[in-house]
């Protein structure tokens, strides 16, 4: 399979509802389903047996407080609440498959970087390799109020990542030697002590002196998604992500990401092509262009504007209950009103984009763009998208949870392989680090900074 192939991962939240709006409303919808182990690993085998690279769990420390200056529209609408802790269902999903690998998203800003790293390796020991981290360094405010920490400023938030990340890489990379464990019986050693070292890291946020607790595991590093998309979040995903996840609404825009990340790669001493970027988007697939339309009408009939407005404010910081629905927000005279608006713009520049507009776009999968329409018109959106911009694949999202993705196997999936633009068997590797970077590459690459383990692995920027 040439690169050609996009890589591509089911994305989702565990919970009722992820970014739509309402939408659990639908009868098709199995969002209340998200409790249930079951429903995971059917969930598993269904995008294994169409050969996607993975699933990509988002989360988030806090929930979404802004609008109305309240939790409630938030709970109404089930916006990311109640929500599981997605690192739970890994190891049942991996036991019923064998290829695809798994994104679970955690925080640099709550998390302790020697506790995580654990929970990594662990999981890349019973994965068998198939484990990756998105690195977030989470927005809400709820979070920080309720896990005692505070909120960080952004700049500083992403100085902690840094010397987080680095923390991590110190204990997968370079504590235990390759060859550390020996398991000899006649002289009752099972880890031998001197190919075990303390990593002796001293920062300005960690203290971590020790050695690691567990053993190298097969990829050593989990595979490292970002996400970030301010100067700082380019700037640090450039240095350590291997995937970068962005969320574009026109092709130009995405173009745009794609170019400035494997700028900053290059800059960094990378080989630009290293990091793998995947585009947010949702598709609404039927048999026909038409049948397609009155489907993504009926989900437009479903979307709820408080529940869109909690998502949204929660998102962006503002509060946008304060704003009429059907004011055009270019008439609002605050900063906040014109921050909100400017992502519109990149879709329709000449619309006066009112807050009912915004939840209307945003009730259907978030602030992702949607394609609607038959396979063939799916499948022609989806390689336009990836040929035009230089990104290499998606996170897929879902409007209808579960569905969505079922009508988008069964219909677009064989299109896309019959155009050698997905797998129609998995032939490159058994990790997932091998899955975005072909067969033998199952350890960070070669010109990554974490193989560089002489000087601090990561420069906060």
């Amino acid at each position: 399979m040439t690169d050609q192939r996009m890589r591509l991962f089911a994305f989702d939240f565990q919970a009722p509802a992820h970014l739509s709006a309402g939408l659990w409303r639908h009868p098709l919808d199995q969002g209340h389903r998200y409790n249930d182990l079951q429903y995971w690993v059917d969930y598993a085998k269904m995008i294994e047996e169409a050969r996607f690279d993975g699933v990509f769990f988002a989360d988030n420390s806090g929930y979404q407080d802004v609008y109305q200056g309240s939790v409630d529209a938030g709970l109404a609408d089930a916006a990311q609440i109640p929500a599981q802790d997605p690192f739970m269902v890994i190891s049942a999903m991996a036991a019923a498959t064998k290829h695809i690998g798994f994104g679970v998203t955690a925080s640099t800003s709550y998390e302790q970087p020697y506790a995580l790293a654990r929970r990594f390796a662990t999981l890349d020991h019973l994965t068998k390799g198939r484990i990756g981290w998105n690195v977030v360094t989470s927005y809400a405010g709820s979070a920080g109020r309720n896990l005692g920490t505070g909120a960080l400023p952004h700049s500083e938030r992403y100085a902690m990542a840094a010397e987080h990340l680095e923390v991590c890489f110190k204990l997968w990379e370079s504590s235990w030697d390759e060859d550390a464990i020996v398991r000899d019986a006649e002289r009752c050693v099972y880890v031998e002590p001197s190919r075990v070292h303390p990593i002796n890291h001293h920062g300005k946020y960690f203290d971590v002196p020790g050695i690691g607790q567990f053993a190298p595991s097969p990829q050593r590093s989990p595979v490292i998604f970002e996400a970030g998309t301010s100067p700082k979040g380019i700037a640090l995903a450039a240095q350590t992500a291997e995937a970068v996840f962005v969320n574009a609404v026109t092709i130009a825009a995405l173009k745009r990401q794609v170019d400035a990340l494997r700028k900053g790669a290059a800059e960094a001493g990378r080989d630009p092509r290293s990091l793998k970027v995947l585009q947010m988007l949702n598709v609404i697939v039927a048999p026909t262009d038409e049948e397609a339309q009155a489907k993504y009408d009926t989900y437009r009939s479903l979307v709820s504007y408080a529940g869109a407005m909690a998502r949204y404010s929660g998102w962006t910081g503002v509060d946008m209950s304060q704003f009429d629905p059907d004011v055009p927000l270019k008439n609002v005279k605050t900063d906040g009103g014109q921050s909100t608006i400017s992502l519109f713009t990149e879709v329709d520049s000449g619309k006066d984009w009112t807050p009912r507009d915004i939840a209307e776009f945003i009730g259907i999968a978030g602030t992702g763009p949607s394609i609607v329409g038959s396979p063939t018109t799916v499948a022609d959106e989806l390689c336009r998208w990836v040929d035009e911009s230089g990104a290499d694949g998606f996170n897929l999202a879902s409007a209808v949870k579960y569905q969505d993705l079922a009508d988008f196997i069964e219909h677009v999936v064989p299109v896309l392989q019959k155009r050698g633009r997905m797998w129609t068997e998995y032939d490159e590797g058994s990790t997932l680090r091998e899955k975005l970077h072909g067969a033998g590459n199952a350890r960070l690459l070669a010109d990554h900074p974490a193989r560089r383990l002489g000087a601090p692995l990561v420069d906060a920027p």
